[in-house]
């Protein structure tokens, strides 16, 4: 069950973690409970999330429809969630990438209203933007309303220099996202060539304070549990370790 999930990744070592919206829809309706249980585990509800696959976002704001969001903003709240994360499919012009620098904006008033705060999270395809998309969402959207988890895996995985984008956008970031590859594919944090000692020293280096967690997805959609978890979270230990 998801309690028990929870309660494996609290035996790990880890202090907190992030869901899918999916995971806890069903509680929004009478949250109470289901945030006490959650609670009751010790770790902290990062944030819940809102992806899709590209085609099923608006695909006049390439974010998820305030239909969709909304709900959702409010009922993370309810269970405790820290922060509504919000996916997007990449602009693919100027325009479009106004919209959804519009809507987003619109999506942070929301939820700062309802008492959550919002935060984009980054795929690889906002890195290899040709019209600039990673550096518009962070310069252009409004810091009191808008967040961002930095998917340093994806930014690696786009061709970023990941410590440098860290450096200059740090005072934007909420959260990072690590995940690790190896010939172009997803493997174990800490197996393969995602420069990790070098991210993890610049984030010490600048005093960075907030969540670092890891995201561990597989391209065939295993789901590989504490046999992949575990080993990740003593490479994080290992090289945050001061």
């Amino acid at each position: 069950s998801f309690l028990d999930t929870l309660g494996e990744v609290k035996k790990i070592g880890y202090q907190g973690f992030q869901s899918s919206f999916r995971n806890v829809s069903a509680q929004f309706a009478a949250p109470g409970p289901a945030r006490r249980s959650i609670e009751q585990t010790g770790l902290t509800f990062f944030g819940i999330h809102i992806f899709f696959p590209n085609d099923k976002y608006d695909q006049a704001t390439r974010i998820a429809a305030a239909t969709v969001y909304e709900p959702v903003a409010r009922g993370g709240a309810a269970l405790g969630a820290k922060h509504l994360i919000l996916s997007g499919a990449p602009s693919p012009d100027a325009d479009a990438l106004k919209r959804k620098i519009d809507a987003l904006n619109a999506a942070g008033r929301f939820a700062q209203n309802v008492g959550i705060a919002a935060a984009y999270h980054n795929h690889w395809w906002e890195f290899e933007s040709k019209i600039g998309e990673i550096e518009a969402l962070y310069t252009e959207t409004d810091p009191a309303l808008v967040h961002f988890v930095l998917d340093a895996g994806h930014a690696y995985h786009g061709g970023a220099d990941v410590p440098a984008f860290i450096r200059k956008h740090a005072k934007r970031i909420v959260g990072f996202h690590l995940r690790d590859y190896r010939d172009g594919r997803l493997v174990t944090l800490g197996s393969g060539t995602f420069p990790l000692a070098a991210i993890a020293e610049t984030i010490k280096q600048i005093g960075w304070k907030g969540w670092v967690e890891n995201e561990e997805e597989r391209d065939n959609h295993s789901q590989n549990g504490a046999d992949v978890i575990a080993p990740a979270y003593r490479a994080m230990k290992e090289a945050f370790a001061s």
